[in-house]
């Protein structure tokens, strides 16, 4: 990664601080900008700080059995990135990569703790953050293990939508490899391939290359088994 500028006022953390508190973070923080591809930081890493995205696009993913990883999540612009490493944990539990070149914001745990301490607004909405971010794994971990491959598959295309939203064509913004949203999905490329072929025969959506538009939202959604009640 290299340093890149930032101007204090756009990140979550410059946002939610006093603005007292603007030139404390300009002297700990460092804005780094990623290419496609670039891992900033892998599962097992020492936890180190917190990054805040604030261009660009990464996919959070994990091991899942052999040579295999699970897509835990997307994040786009104005997400927070590095967070399940934070608390008692001595080394990062996911992996965070580049779909695309951005560019974000990293904060030392220490100072991060400091901020907290300071900045009483900062607390209050890391703490709706991390509300909302356990109901969006929880409810993830049951699509996960409820839905048939199908419908992880559209969930997989209208949560890309959510976090990255449409290009002037209504294609996703960012190109997305098949085997990225089989990692997403929990199944195999092969899987994914087969799908989208039916879909696209459909018409309920069109692919040009690693672009992905869905073209009948309703269609495709009436089509997902709704999940069963326990």
């Amino acid at each position: 990664m290299q340093t890149a500028q930032c101007n204090t006022t756009d990140c979550f953390l410059c946002r939610h601080c006093l603005a007292e508190w603007k030139s404390a973070i300009a002297a700990h923080k460092t804005t780094y900008s990623f290419k496609k591809g670039e891992v900033l930081f892998a599962e097992g890493d020492p936890v180190q700080g917190i990054f805040f995205l604030r261009e660009g696009a990464i996919k959070i993913h994990k091991k899942w059995g052999r040579q295999k990883e699970l897509i835990i999540r997307f994040a786009g612009v104005g997400d927070i990135v590095g967070h399940r490493g934070l608390g008692v944990a001595e080394n990062y539990p996911v992996s965070a990569t580049a779909l695309e070149a951005g560019n974000a914001c990293f904060v030392p745990v220490e100072f991060l703790e400091a901020s907290i301490k300071v900045n009483p607004g900062l607390a209050e909405h890391l703490i709706q953050f991390y509300a909302a971010e356990l109901q969006r794994a929880e409810q993830r971990m049951s699509e996960l293990a409820r839905m048939d491959v199908k419908n992880r598959i559209a969930h997989a295309l209208f949560a890309l939508e959510d976090s990255f939203g449409k290009d002037s064509k209504g294609f996703i913004s960012i190109p997305i490899s098949r085997q990225d949203i089989a990692a997403y999905a929990g199944t195999i490329y092969e899987t994914v391939f087969k799908v989208f072929t039916e879909w696209v025969q459909l018409g309920l959506i069109q692919t040009e290359g690693k672009h992905v538009r869905v073209v009948q939202a309703d269609q495709l959604k009436q089509r997902i088994a709704p999940l069963s009640v326990p």
